[in-house]
């Protein structure tokens, strides 16, 4: 191995669910990129070095994962926008002289998903309605608001921490608790679960979609399984529903563009190559 052959990874604390190794490897198979991308079990108390060092390793970037990905923003010298305004990052890159530059692409990736499989859908079209007020709601905020959504209501069971998410984003997000869904579905352009209710191992996410209307699109974030109750459920009224899978491959995609210098397609290839790890 020399030094022009780029190297990347993804930190976390576990990391042996990550199933970004499968997702890069795909994308470096089929374009034939002489590159590699390795999970790296990185305690806390670790990180900061393990930064430092990556660079001089070889390391063009980095994917962070749990719980890394507040941290790691006080420990790089370039923060994007969204990264900041999200505060968190999923996506490093190392430049010259070891300067390293924190992104997000989760709201990125959250949209990309979601135009890709409804492509009727436009921000501007009506409220949102999201589920769950922690790090991923964030992010989904953040994309939905750039997009031009007018106005976004947030449910959490903690009424106080949607409060205090929604503080940070200004006049169009409200906070509201998660009993109120029935009564905010009414006129809805979105809905999307970013909890991990509904997830494998986890418990049911129990909603009642009696008053959503059949022009909605159903986003489930959670992607194990892939075909959620909620989205089950959506189907059956007849509103577009999208799985989260897409999410995490678009959150990739830009990363993999500055490290590996191609921009990589999503394919349904590509999904049952994740799918299958």
């Amino acid at each position: 191995m020399t030094a022009s052959v780029p190297l990347a990874a993804v930190i976390g604390d576990p990391i042996g669910h990550s199933k970004s190794p499968a997702l890069h490897g795909f994308w470096l198979r089929a374009y034939q990129i002489s590159g590699h991308y390795v999970p790296l079990h990185v305690k806390s108390g670790d990180l900061e070095q393990v930064l430092e060092v990556m660079p001089r390793m070889g390391f063009v970037g980095a994917n962070v994962t749990i719980p890394h990905k507040e941290t790691v923003l006080d420990m790089a010298d370039i923060v994007t926008d969204r990264a900041r305004a999200i505060g968190a990052a999923n996506t490093l890159t190392f430049h010259k002289g070891g300067k390293i530059e924190a992104d997000n692409t989760d709201g990125y990736g959250f949209l990309t998903n979601i135009q890709q499989n409804a492509p009727a859908f436009d921000a501007k079209d009506g409220p949102v309605v999201i589920l769950g007020a922690g790090g991923a709601a964030k992010a989904v905020i953040y994309a939905l608001l750039e997009a031009g959504a007018p106005q976004v209501r947030v449910l959490n069971r903690n009424l106080d921490r949607a409060e205090n998410l929604c503080a940070r984003f200004g006049d169009c997000v409200f906070a509201h608790a998660l009993s109120d869904l029935p009564n905010l579905l009414g006129g809805c352009n979105l809905l999307v679960n970013t909890t991990s209710l509904g997830m494998m191992g986890q418990p049911p996410l129990e909603v009642d979609l009696s008053r959503l209307t059949k022009t909605a699109v159903v986003n489930d974030i959670v992607y194990n399984p892939l075909e959620t109750d909620l989205l089950k459920q959506a189907r059956a009224m007849g509103a577009v529903a999208v799985d989260g899978l897409g999410m995490l491959l678009h959150q990739a995609a830009p990363g993999f563009t500055k490290w590996f210098g191609k921009k990589p397609a999503v394919t349904e290839e590509l999904r049952c190559a994740v799918l299958a790890k």
